[in-house]
């Protein structure tokens, strides 16, 4: 028996749980690392399988790893924080993250608006636009899913713009000058695409930042940014109007 004021030996799914975590603060294991099986942590620490899932489930509730369906438990990214008021390029949030930035065009269209586009742009009659879906990852995750329309009659350079090469929000940000933005919010549940792309169950709560930009000659892009629900948080700081409530 351990005397006053000596140090007790950690219980077993304690250790397992300290030895994991240490690996994962050091950077040893970074984000989107798939942590061993937990049966490999069995034989490693030679102890039952209830032991080892004790200790992954304390590390759940930590927010340090995630368990994914049918391939193992990963290291978890870092939650982003994003101001509302601001218009950010998602590779610079990525990257924020300590983590590599990739990007894949998924879909390119040019059409006249339809309906759901004009709505979508505010545009009168149905002028030309381009539609793209875009994935946008943060290390070996997919990070979120980019939905635009862009109107040709306000940036007609975007039809020869090579959107596989460039990310469309970060084009628009450099070739564009935008007076104003509106930013509308709304938490979904993950339809097909998202379950495709995102890697999400079906209904998986995410978070929609539906924001449209304009200038004095009217909308230049609408899009929505699709992310899961547990990497993102959005912030607004704000002062004293100098009325209480």
């Amino acid at each position: 028996m351990a005397r006053e004021g000596e140090d007790r030996p950690l219980a077993l799914h304690a250790r397992i749980e300290q030895e994991v975590e240490n690996r994962i603060l050091s950077g040893e294991w970074p984000p989107g690392t798939r942590i061993p099986f937990e049966h490999e942590l069995t034989t490693q620490y030679g102890c039952s399988r209830m032991t080892v899932n004790k200790a992954l489930s304390e590390l759940v509730k930590k927010g340090l790893i995630e368990r994914r369906r049918k391939s193992g438990s990963y290291v978890r990214q870092p939650e982003v924080l994003s101001a509302v008021m601001e218009i950010h390029q998602l590779e610079r949030e990525v990257r924020a993250l300590g983590l590599a930035y990739d990007f894949r065009l998924v879909e390119r269209a040019s059409r006249g608006a339809n309906d759901a586009d004009r709505r979508r742009l505010l545009l009168a009659k149905p002028d030309p636009v381009i539609h793209l879906r875009s994935l946008h990852s943060a290390g070996s995750r997919p990070f979120c899913l980019e939905d635009r329309l862009i109107s040709l009659a306000e940036v007609p350079q975007a039809e020869d713009a090579d959107f596989s090469r460039y990310p469309p929000g970060s084009w628009l940000l450099e070739q564009v000058p935008w007076s104003a933005a509106e930013h509308r919010i709304n938490a979904v549940g993950a339809g097909r695409a998202e379950v495709e792309l995102l890697d999400l169950r079906e209904g998986t709560p995410c978070l929609v930042i539906a924001r449209r930009t304009w200038n004095a000659g009217g909308s230049i892009t609408q899009v929505n940014l699709t992310y899961p629900g547990d990497m993102h948080t959005l912030v607004a700081q704000f002062s004293p109007t100098g009325r209480a409530g």
